[in-house]
C-alpha cells in the first residue's frame, strides 16, 4: 500500500489503539495536549517542527495558551489520514513529556 492512499476505518482503529488520547474526527487524527505554561506548549510546537520536518508532513496545529491542538491529515491523499499521518502521531508521542 502506497503512503499516500488513505486508510481503512479499521487500519485507523487498530493505529489509534497504540496512539493514547488520539482520536480519528473529520477525516484526521487529533490530540489536544496541555502543559504547565505557554513556553512548554511552544517548546513542543517547536520540537515537532523538526519531527515534520524530517518526515517530510506536516500537522495542522493550534496553540492557545498551555494547549496545543493537532490534526493530521494528507493533502495528496484527498486530506484523509495514511500511514504518513500513523508516523507523525507516533513520532510525536515519542517526543510529548505530557500525555
Amino acid at each position: 500500500m502506497s503512503r499516500v492512499e488513505p486508510l481503512s476505518r479499521e487500519a485507523i482503529e487498530a493505529a489509534l489503539a497504540e496512539l493514547p488520547g488520539w482520536t480519528y474526527a473529520d477525516d484526521r487524527l487529533q490530540k489536544t495536549y496541555t502543559f504547565g505554561s505557554f513556553r512548554e506548549a511552544v517548546s513542543f510546537i517547536v520540537r515537532i517542527a523538526f519531527e515534520a520536518e524530517q518526515l517530510n508532513h506536516h500537522p495542522e496545529l493550534h496553540n492557545v495558551y498551555n494547549r496545543v491542538t493537532l490534526a493530521l491529515t494528507t493533502h495528496a491523499a484527498g486530506n484523509r489520514v495514511t500511514a504518513r499521518d500513523v508516523e507523525l502521531a507516533r513520532a510525536i508521542e515519542r517526543i510529548a513529556w505530557v500525555k
